[in-house]
Formats: structure tokens, sequence, C-alpha cells
């Protein structure tokens, strides 16, 4: 049970639990190629196995208000102990309301449930920045436990809904869930170490955006009749952004440790990054390996034989590695889709055909990676949720990460990076135990072709199964638009036990 910390431990703030939903509806990645016309194997490699959705009466609300209820209950927080709710999240429908809204909805199940309510004192912040939200929330609950929260427990959820237009290609990275942390004083699964992470920033124009103003446009997603949020992008150019920003925040905390870029890299017991999609971390890590090399002068043979092969001078690899490529002004110029690192990405793409990198991934990023695979993107929680997976796998197969040193690579579009070094306590087995990864993706119902073109175009399908006990949904929706008093649109919520 999560308890008052003694006066006599030492603060050392971090996550003491974690706990995943996503919704009941799935579409396996096979089924949907065969609906599209799209390879297999190819999709299964580049993206992953499937994705779930949303029920018709399910949002992101929903999603995190599951989650956080569910830690309460696996962890065995004290309600009256939370000092700080914080929801990350990139599709929150309320531009007005923040985690209050969970709050709200948490208080009342845990009535029913004949539990005390949340702490009246409870912050309730919302933080968003594309992807990379949970992040923010994560650390700014971290700096809260370490100043003016020390007697308090904060939980953070991370909840999303990815969404992209039939036929896009962003079609098959779609996902939904919510995973929720807690957060305490001394932590019991793991810490974060603020004092060495990184960041990065810079402002990318159009990388990835969901501005209002594209559902005033006659041709933005013609065929969706329902409220939706699927985002303007555009793939190379936002793939180039993920990278180069990664590679910032990377270089940012390599600076703060004062150590070189490859030792921290091989150092680590596990790299968990933000995860579109499966084939994306890869290409990240080998993008900061290659440059990694670059800076470690016994490495010279290896990246002069890269070179060679991929006949280009490592004069040019070189300069591109010093170059400082300002994205958004390429936008301006017309250049977006240019890559600003060819040499760099030939180079890359033998780096990861050599046996020497496909050995880090299998070491250092394999650790849940297959029970990601089974997410699709979960936006701010694709991080945390692989994270989740990695310890219980961690569990599973009895690897001892006692007092082990991880990297946590967060991004978010538009964009901005975090580089978080974690450390494992040495008793996190014991919270690891209460994660139930596994049994959360349990009980999930395949839809058809029909059932899921209906749910994403129109918001219903006929003949879907009951849905499960156990979570949040919608009841109704406000219609009233008076003048002394109105609720158009605000959902009304119910726990279904």
């Amino acid at each position: 049970m999560a308890g008052s910390m003694s006066p006599t431990e030492k603060l050392r703030p971090g996550v003491s639990g974690m706990s995943l939903y996503v919704p009941t509806l799935r579409v396996p990645l096979e089924a949907w190629c065969e609906w599209t016309g799209n390879q297999w194997p190819k999709v299964q490699a580049v993206v992953g196995n499937s994705f779930r959705v949303t029920a018709p009466d399910e949002n992101v609300y929903t999603l995190a208000a599951t989650a956080v209820l569910r830690l309460i209950r696996q962890y065995g927080i004290d309600p009256t102990r939370v000092g700080s709710l914080a929801l990350g999240t990139e599709t929150s429908t309320d531009n007005s309301a923040g985690s209050v809204i969970l709050r709200g909805m948490v208080d009342r199940a845990l009535e029913s449930l004949g539990m005390p309510r949340l702490s009246r004192s409870c912050e309730v912040p919302e933080v968003k920045h594309a992807c990379l939200g949970g992040v923010y929330a994560m650390k700014a609950a971290t700096r809260y436990l370490a100043l003016d929260g020390a007697d308090k427990v904060a939980i953070v959820v991370c909840a999303d809904i990815a969404e992209y237009e039939r036929g896009s290609t962003g079609e098959q990275t779609q996902g939904a869930g919510a995973i929720a942390l807690l957060l305490e004083p001394r932590a019991r699964l793991f810490e974060l170490d603020l004092a060495h992470a990184g960041s990065a920033s810079d402002y990318r124009g159009p990388d990835f955006r969901k501005p209002h103003a594209r559902h005033l446009v006659e041709s933005y997603a013609t065929r969706t009749k329902r409220q939706h949020d699927f985002p303007v992008f555009s793939g190379k150019y936002s793939t180039i952004a993920y990278l180069e920003e990664t590679m910032r925040a990377f270089e940012d905390m390599s600076s703060r440790f004062g150590i070189p870029s490859l030792e921290l890299l091989r150092g680590a017991e596990a790299l968990f990054f933000h995860r579109p999609y499966h084939h994306m971390p890869a290409q990240a890590a080998a993008f900061l390996y290659l440059r990694a090399l670059l800076e470690a002068p016994a490495e010279g043979t290896t990246v002069l034989a890269l070179c060679r092969e991929a006949g280009v001078s490592r004069e040019a690899l070189d300069a591109e590695s010093r170059s400082r490529p300002d994205l958004y002004s390429r936008v301006l110029e017309g250049k977006a889709d240019v890559d600003p690192f060819p040499v760099t990405s030939q180079v890359i793409g033998l780096l990861r055909k050599s046996g020497e990198f496909k050995k880090f991934l299998e070491t250092k990023m394999s650790l849940g990676s297959r029970g990601a695979a089974e997410l699709g993107n979960l936006y701010t929680a694709a991080l945390p949720a692989w994270m989740a997976a990695g310890f219980e796998e961690a569990l599973t197969r009895n690897i001892d990460l006692s007092e082990k040193r991880l990297l946590a690579l967060g991004y978010g579009s538009g964009d901005a990076a975090e580089a978080v070094p974690i450390r494992m306590v040495p008793n996190w087995t014991e919270a690891a135990k209460n994660i139930g990864f596994a049994a959360s993706l349990k009980g999930a119902h395949d839809i058809t072709r029909d059932q899921y073109e209906s749910l994403h175009d129109t918001a219903s399908a006929l003949d879907l199964p009951a849905m499960p006990g156990n979570r949040f949904r919608i009841a109704s929706v406000g219609q009233r638009y008076e003048p002394n008093f109105q609720d158009l649109g605000v959902e009304y919520y119910e726990y279904v036990s």
C-alpha cells in the first residue's frame, strides 16, 4: 500500500506503479491488410500487429479515468493522499477544463466502491505537447514531489486516441489507450534522474498539427460524418523532425553526464523511445548510434568501413554531423521533404544491417517490444506503455534490473524531445507485479471490416459485442443551451462495475 515517507528516508522521487487500459475493440493488422490491399509482412515489420479503437461510448476521458481507477485499486493508493492528478494528452475534447474532469469521474466511482474521494487539495493540470505531454507531466509531478508535495503522492495519466483518415499513410498506425503512473517521494519502481535529463525544442511549422481551421475546409475528411481529430501531417518531414530533435535531446543528456555518447548508449541496460510505430525507434537508435560512433576515436575503422561500403566520404559524414539545419526554414523554401542528412541516411541503412547494431537492438531495445507491438500508436501513452511492457517482461523472465540505468526518450511533434535517465530501485519487482500489462490486453474482440469502417466514419456500428464492466462510459451528452443554464456538448459519465 502507498504510505507516507519516513522523515529519515532520502527523497528519491519517481514512479511506484503503472496501470494500462486499452479498449476492447481490436483491428488485427493482418486483416486490415486484406481489407486495404497492403502487404502484411511489410506492415508487420514496420508497424506492428494490431491496434485498438474506441467504442461509441468511449473517449479519451473514459480511457484515462479507467486507467487511474485501476491504478488506485491495484496499488492500494489512499485517495486522500493524492496531491496531484495530471493528464498528458493531445486528444482531450474540452478546451477549458483539465484533469478535473477525470477527478469528477474517479471521485464518484470511488464513492460507489465505498472508498474516499481524492484529496480536495489535489492539483488537476492538463499538459499538452503532442506525444510529449505525458513526459512533461511526469517531470512536473517529480518536481512537485521534490518541492511541496513530499507528504503526498501524484498520479500522471497519459491517454490518447490516435486516428487517421482512412486511406492515408498513417491509417495503420492508429491506436487508443491510457496508462496511469503513481509517483511517490521515494520511488518503488524507478527513479527519474532529472539532473541529467536532456531537453530540446524547435518550431517545425506544419510538421504534425491539428489546427481548428481544418474543420472549416470542405475537402477535409469528407467521408467521416462524426467528430474527429485527424491530424494534418507530412510523413517524411515528420520523420526527419523526430530523428533530429531526439538526437538533440540525447546530446543534451550526454553533455550533462559528461561522458561519451557511445558509452552512455552501450552502458544503458535498456532504451525506450516514443513509439509511433515499430520501425521508428530502431531508426532513431541507429541515428544516435552512428553519431556516437563518429565521436569515438576508437571507432574510426568501423566508420570508415561503413563509408566505403556506402560510397561516401568520412568528411561528408562529419560535415553533416556538425550541421544544424533549420527545418522550418526549409519548409519556407519549399524543401520540406528533402533529407538534410542524405549521407547519414545512406550510412544508417548499412549500419542497421550490421551484426553489431542488430546485437545492440536485441540487447538494448527488445524488452517489452513484443507487447508494445499489440498497441498501435498511443501518442502520449506510447513510451510509458512500452516501458510497462518491458518491466513486466523482465519480471516474467527473471531479468534483474535492480540499480540498473535505463534511458527513456520522448518526442512530441511540432516539436520537442526529452531524454530522461531512469534508475530501477532495488525492490522494483514488488511494484512490477501489479502492472498487469498482459492482463490488460485480454478479452479483445476483433471487429470486422464493416464494423471498423462504420465506427471510423460514423462512430457507430451494428452488432458490436457487449462491452465489459469495470470501465467508464459516456452516459449522455448535454443538449441545453438556454440563457440561465447551458450544458451543450458536455459529457456526463458513469462507471460500469
